[in-house]
């Protein structure tokens, strides 16, 4: 690609708000600042409620555990959406990922069980591709169909496969609803640290102890498999942000006339997009099967459907869709750690959070907005007061609930690529 290419290409892409300004970006001071307001903010949290599962090293080693096949999941959809197709697919392409990674794994090892996982989420974003690319099927219409077609393919092959009367995987422990068990996946730890950690965290010391809980959770029995999704997040970025190739996917994305105009194949990079998109949503798949050690009827519960709002409330970045992945999963594993409590201590947080959004309303004039925030928010310390804990029905529901939350907060300052979901046929600019 030359220089002038490369430029006038670049021109078409610079990110603009509303206004048709430049829109400013945080910088890192800022970043780290409002990392250790939120860290100070947890520590004070966990002090007045005495949750003590809001810092410790079992919640987050959870929660980074229930956040990579969501970031995964969410990474895929933003390939996608940079190029301009929707993937409303990514939860079946997840069920591709974890029927392969099963399927294979059983038999060869966890290893071969996510290579498998990444081709079967590629053929159904191969099938997604062709619908979509080559015949215009609408986006919306084909993500509903291969989460449809998913769910029976997977069905039905377990049934085949896993289920068959005097079949080797029925012999292995296989039936109709899984695959038999397959081997552990490696774990990684730094040697020394988690002992040194575990030390300081037992005391519950203000904000000390509770970075060292986190940070014991992030560093001790992590899967290889989650520092390889890790390195996927940092590869995207600089693969659709640093490279020519990624800058003419994303030109797919926000004008494809024009990058058509300029020689883009668009075509070929939607194709790319869409197959890359239902590798790694398949990948996050086999992260599922290979941490339950395998396949299982229904393993993917929704996921994917979380992946995508990780990718909107990211706005279509990866460091966004990381965050959000973050705090999906911390509140996902909020079901495996009986996290009534901690569900209870955050009602007080969400409270503080809302009157002070509506001291600022109040402030900016919007008295609407500052009424209706500031009542929601003495409801909920009014609940917080008069109850110790939370049922767990809401505590089950706490990430689709944080889902909704987020979105909503997030709206006014979400920017799509501007062709995301158009559909585009050749020559259509001449």
């Amino acid at each position: 690609m030359s220089t002038t290419f490369t430029a006038a290409l670049a021109g078409r892409l610079s990110s603009k708000n509303k206004d048709g300004k430049e829109r400013r970006k945080l910088s890192y001071p800022v970043v780290l600042l409002m990392i250790a307001g939120a860290l100070l903010l947890l520590s004070a949290l966990r002090m007045i409620t005495d949750a003590n599962d809001l810092t410790s090293s079992g919640q987050y080693s959870s929660a980074l555990a229930a956040a990579v096949p969501i970031g995964l999941a969410g990474l895929g959809g933003l390939w996608a959406e940079r190029a301009g197709v929707v993937n409303i697919g990514l939860e079946g392409m997840m069920m591709l990922g974890t029927f392969c990674a099963g399927w294979i794994g059983w038999q060869h090892g966890p290893w071969a069980a996510a290579l498998a996982g990444i081709v079967g989420g590629a053929l159904g974003g191969l099938v997604h591709a062709v619908a979509t690319v080559t015949f215009g099927v609408d986006q919306i219409i084909s993500g509903v169909a291969m989460n449809i077609l998913a769910l029976g393919v997977t069905q039905y092959l377990a049934k085949l496969w896993f289920g068959a009367e005097g079949s080797a995987a029925q012999e292995a422990g296989g039936n109709d609803k899984q695959s038999p068990v397959m081997e552990n996946m490696p774990d990684f730890s730094i040697p020394g640290l988690s002992d040194w950690l575990g030390d300081i965290e037992k005391h519950h010391w203000f904000f000390v102890s509770d970075v060292a809980g986190m940070v014991r959770g992030l560093t001790t029995g992590v899967s290889w498999l989650t520092i390889v999704a890790g390195l996927l997040f940092v590869l995207t970025f600089y693969v659709l942000w640093r490279s020519a190739f990624g800058l003419r996917l994303r030109s797919c994305g926000e004008s494809p006339v024009a990058a058509e105009s300029l020689g883009v194949n668009v075509y070929t990079y939607k194709y790319a997009a869409v197959v890359v998109s239902g590798a790694l949503a398949g990948l996050g798949g086999a992260f599922l099967a290979i941490g339950t050690h395998m396949y299982s009827d229904g393993q993917t519960a929704g996921r994917g459907y979380i992946g995508l709002a990780t990718m909107i409330s990211g706005n279509w970045r990866p460091g966004g869709v990381a965050m959000s992945a973050g705090l999906f999963g911390f509140m996902d594993s909020l079901q495996l750690r009986a996290g009534g409590p901690t569900v209870h201590a955050l009602l007080l947080l969400l409270a503080v959070i809302l009157i002070g959004v509506a001291a600022w309303r109040l402030k900016v004039g919007k008295m609407r907005a500052a009424v209706i925030a500031g009542v929601i928010g003495v409801l909920l310390v009014v609940w917080y007061a008069t109850t110790d804990t939370v049922p767990l029905e809401l505590v089950v529901a706490t990430p689709y609930v944080a889902t909704l939350l987020v979105l909503a907060v997030s709206s006014q300052r979400l920017r799509m690529p501007k062709a995301n979901g158009k559909p585009y046929r050749k020559g259509q600019g001449k």
